[in-house]
């Protein structure tokens, strides 16, 4: 009798045992964990008793959340099955060793169905190694009740922001991004392709920061400020600074990310329903660029549940959640069905100019050594833009520390 309650009862233990769900945990930045916590509650429910997703939330900004992201992995395993990361980590994670391939997890199907610039930079030597939940990239905004166009061109920005600034209905011209942190080296990168130009090519290892177009690109940038199209206190912008100074009427043209135009049509905003979006200007001859900012999700190798981590991916990054993260925090969406969505473009007529922007998409240098390449371009720039060397100095003082960091990593051409 006795062998027989034991028996039941371990039956009842494994029974319990069996209907354990699989614990999926990802990291996120905080707006992004924020922004997904509705998703998260409606995937639970989906996958009760099969699959518990927890989002954990990290710190605000990219590079602290990649440092904890880094330094919980070198520890060996790590405390995450996913991690939400930033489209220039991909080679660096990649090379370590870190992620986990998606290929098997995803169709050729499933890659055709991206938008054009969502689909870059999610590989690594051919390999999927992140699945995109937004298409972040730069545009220009520009002011539609002082002007019937936007620019195409540098010259044009300048001359109708003096125009403007002349006759008084604007104080500044352009306001943009100039603080050395990553957000310099994105406007860089679409100065510098839109002046027909590169700055730099992991592929042939060509650097042309000290090219014509890289010195062009850098006394433009310059000469906004010794003009005063733009003011000399963007070299202390970031994003808010920029989105803050355009909204409150202060400028007629801004460079910033999709997120913007949500905020602009606030209650508080002294713009709202005058913004117009276009893709940032370029030379003429040149095609405009976009740099591309996205964010995606990787699988870390070690995954106790890698089936799981990728469902949840998916759900996460399923048309029907990019709708919903489009319509509440303006996150640009990655899949090309969603900017032909005739009800979608009916309630929101800026995602047709975010899609056309998108097609200008460009990578940032795919590099393991991205983030020493980045930070001597931004301290090179940034002492440029703030007066301690001239553009040609600074651009020609540029490449060589480049130089430099390659051939010390043994990645030199």
């Amino acid at each position: 009798m006795v062998s027989i309650v034991i028996i039941a009862s371990s039956l009842i233990d494994l029974s319990v045992v069996a209907r354990q769900p699989d614990h999926v945990s990802i990291l996120m930045p905080a707006p992004f964990a924020d922004s997904t916590v509705e998703l998260v509650k409606s995937f639970n429910q989906q996958h009760q008793g099969r699959i518990h997703l927890n989002v954990i939330r990290g710190p605000m900004e990219t590079e602290a959340i990649s440092d904890l992201a880094i330094s919980s992995l070198l520890l060996g395993d790590t405390p995450f099955d996913g991690l939400l990361m930033d489209v220039t980590w991909v080679p660096k994670y990649a090379k370590a060793g870190w992620l986990e391939p998606l290929d098997r997890y995803f169709t050729e199907e499933d890659l055709n169905a991206l938008a054009a610039g969502a689909s870059k930079g999610n590989h690594y030597q051919d390999s999927l190694m992140r699945w995109p939940l937004n298409a972040d990239i730069g545009l220009l905004y520009w002011r539609t009740d002082l002007m019937n166009e936007p620019p195409r061109t540098p010259q044009e920005l300048e001359s109708i922001s003096q125009k403007l600034q002349s006759s008084g209905s604007i104080p500044y011209g352009y306001v943009w991004q100039g603080r050395q942190y990553e957000g310099l080296s994105c406007v860089f990168l679409e100065i510098i392709d839109g002046f027909g130009g590169e700055w730099f090519s992991p592929e042939t290892g060509r650097i042309g920061l000290d090219e014509s177009a890289g010195v062009a690109a850098a006394q433009w940038l310059d000469s906004l400020i010794q003009r005063g199209i733009s003011p000399r206190a963007v070299t202390n912008f970031s994003e808010s600074e920029t989105l803050q100074s355009f909204k409150s009427g202060q400028a007629a043209f801004m460079r910033n990310w999709p997120y913007a135009w949500a905020e602009l049509q606030k209650n508080d905003s002294q713009v709202k329903n005058k913004v117009g979006i276009a893709p940032m200007v370029a030379q003429t001859g040149h095609q405009p660029a976009a740099t591309l900012g996205s964010w995606g999700l990787s699988l870390l190798k070690g995954s106790a549940n890698p089936e799981s981590t990728v469902k949840a991916f998916k759900y996460l990054t399923s048309e029907e959640s990019q709708r919903y993260l489009y319509r509440q925090y303006g996150y640009t969406p990655t899949q090309r069905v969603i900017f032909n969505d005739q009800n979608l473009l009916k309630t929101h007529p800026s995602l047709q100019a975010i899609g056309q922007a998108l097609s200008y998409a460009r990578s940032r240098p795919e590099t393991p050594l991205y983030a020493q390449v980045s930070d001597v371009l931004q301290r090179k720039l940034s002492g440029t833009l703030t007066g301690m060397t001239s553009p040609t100095a600074g651009m020609q003082q540029a490449e060589r520390s480049t130089s430099q960091v390659l051939e010390a990593a043994g990645a030199a051409p």
